[in-house]
């Protein structure tokens, strides 16, 4: 079994390549397939609900629901101070439907969940059996990072408006995808932290999705209130 975690891993870098450039409109189908290629797995390697961090959901809201907050509170500064408006504004109008359908749907089940899953649930409880926890959560942390170098050579608001900061062509492109590594590796230790403290998937993917979601939302507003 210490072989499994890097099968694992190689089929989460063939789905991002997947998701990324072959089929980006079956996002969400591909999400879902890959949450039950993760689960097939854990069956195979035998993780328990604890190992994969499925339980103690009171402690993972508590310790979710606080950090999630924060982000929210930050964006609704950045909404409120003109400057960073304007910014946000800057990275399109994708209309409010879009944006909901995004939010509440795309978002939650095509990338929270299965990359909680994989990253801070399986691939960590599999390196965990033989190393010791701060291996995991280096191991999950990195190749979460990695995982965001397709993403940011595509488009999306959030890429848009780095872009609009640090320009494009090639030194623009390369920045952004180091920076968008380093701080998807960093989101990772502290996703891993929350998992590990509170027990429970849940403490991280409600920080995930309140960066991500409650971000896309951020745009959205500042749009309309340019």
């Amino acid at each position: 079994m210490p072989l499994v975690w890097p099968a694992v891993t190689v089929g989460l870098l063939l789905t991002s390549l997947v998701a990324n450039r072959l089929a980006p409109p079956a996002h969400l189908a591909i999400g879902l397939a890959s949450v039950l290629a993760l689960v097939a797995v854990a069956r195979l390697a035998a993780l328990s609900p604890a190992e994969l961090g499925l339980g103690r959901w009171r402690s993972g809201l508590r310790w979710g629901g606080v950090p999630a907050a924060v982000v929210a509170a930050g964006y609704a500064v950045a909404v409120a101070v003109g400057p960073a408006r304007e910014a946000l504004a800057d990275s399109g109008d994708p209309g409010w439907p879009a944006v909901l359908v995004a939010v509440l749907v795309v978002i939650p089940f095509g990338t929270v969940v299965p990359e909680e899953l994989a990253f801070r649930g399986v691939l960590w409880a599999l390196v965990a059996r033989h190393h010791r926890a701060w291996v995991a959560t280096v191991v999950s942390s990195v190749l979460f990072g990695l995982w965001h170098v397709l993403p940011a050579l595509g488009g999306g608001a959030a890429n848009e408006v780095v872009t609009g900061a640090l320009g494009g062509g090639a030194s623009g492109t390369a920045l952004r995808v180091v920076g968008t590594v380093l701080v998807t590796t960093a989101a990772g230790v502290g996703f891993c932290w929350l998992r590990v403290r509170s027990g429970s998937l849940l403490a991280p993917a409600l920080l995930h999705w309140a960066l991500n979601g409650l971000g896309l939302l951020a745009v959205q507003l500042a749009v309309r209130l340019a």
